[in-house]
């Protein structure tokens, strides 16, 4: 799932290449995608884009329409399996509505030289879980998912998020990853923020020492910061495998800790995972896996 730092990094991919272009299509491959319709997606069309940017994990491409008459918000949330694709020539025919490909919307934007190819993006899904959104709206905060988020996880203070925790009586994994808590932060970046703190993911979040506090505040700005400083600048189609390979324990289950060499192990639920250092973050306790733990029950 694209987090903070990818999200970012799009915005600002975008920014280079997309703001000042005219929209010269929008095509709508999967219905279900589109979560508004007023005003309607119609209304991209002959808009220019002014600015590209993002709110925790939804990606917002800001246009200046005049057929609206005002600038509309082209938001994005990618969900587990969307990606954005930037294409530097797209195909004149649109993709076929309800097919069975992976392609959910397509924005064509105007050629940068006259005669040029039109450049422009698709959004895709992978699975069969189609969770991606799309929004068209006057306000991002016309997004109930914008509209529920809480602090950016890199403009919380210290003190800020000691309050925010002190008041959550879940784990800690669940607070990290609670977007109405914290925006931005996601099931691998937590991984590495409370590998990094030396935190176990079990831990309460209510019972945090000041201590506790502090590693978990400074962990969290250290591996955001250093992941958009990666991230930013690549090209969208390496994005993916940029954040892959600043990961220590997330996805690197069997793999020797970098830090300490222990066995990074992982604990399954439902329909994901998440990984730890047992040595770094727990004492040297392995957690209990919950998807064993029903199937011994």
């Amino acid at each position: 799932m694209p987090e903070l730092p990818e999200v970012a990094a799009l915005a600002t991919f975008l920014r280079e290449r997309a703001v000042g272009r005219t929209i010269m299509r929008a095509d709508v491959a999967a219905i279900s995608a589109v979560k508004t319709f007023d005003p309607p997606i119609s209304m991209l069309k002959g808009a220019y884009v002014v600015d590209a940017t993002r709110h925790g994990k939804f990606l917002d491409i800001a246009v200046a329409s005049e057929a609206a008459g005002e600038v509309l918000h082209l938001v994005t949330h990618l969900s587990r399996a969307g990606w954005l694709h930037w294409r530097e020539s797209l195909p004149p025919a649109p993709p076929r509505p309800g097919g069975k490909g992976p392609i959910a919307f397509r924005l064509h934007l105007d050629p940068e030289l006259p005669g040029g190819p039109v450049a422009g993006f698709d959004l895709t899904e992978a699975g069969t879980q189609k969770r991606l959104a799309v929004y068209l709206v006057r306000d991002p905060i016309d997004v109930p998912g914008v509209a529920r988020l809480g602090p950016d996880a890199l403009a919380v203070s210290r003190d800020e998020l000691a309050v925010l925790l002190g008041g959550q009586r879940q784990q800690l994994k669940g607070a990290l990853t609670d977007q109405k808590v914290l925006a931005g932060v996601g099931n691998a970046y937590s991984d590495e923020i409370l590998h990094t703190a030396k935190l176990s993911p079990f831990k309460l979040a209510a019972k945090l020492t000041d201590d506790e506090i502090g590693r978990l505040f400074e962990a969290m700005g250290t591996v955001l910061r250093d992941a958009v400083e990666r991230s930013v600048g690549q090209k969208a189609a390496t994005l993916k495998a940029e954040k892959r390979s600043g990961l220590r324990v997330h996805g690197r289950t069997g793999l020797p800790c970098p830090v300490c060499g222990d066995t990074v192990r992982e604990v399954s639920f439902a329909d994901r995972s998440f990984q730890y250092c047992p040595t770094c973050q727990t004492e040297g306790r392995e957690l209990a896996d919950r998807r064993l733990s029903k199937l011994i029950k």
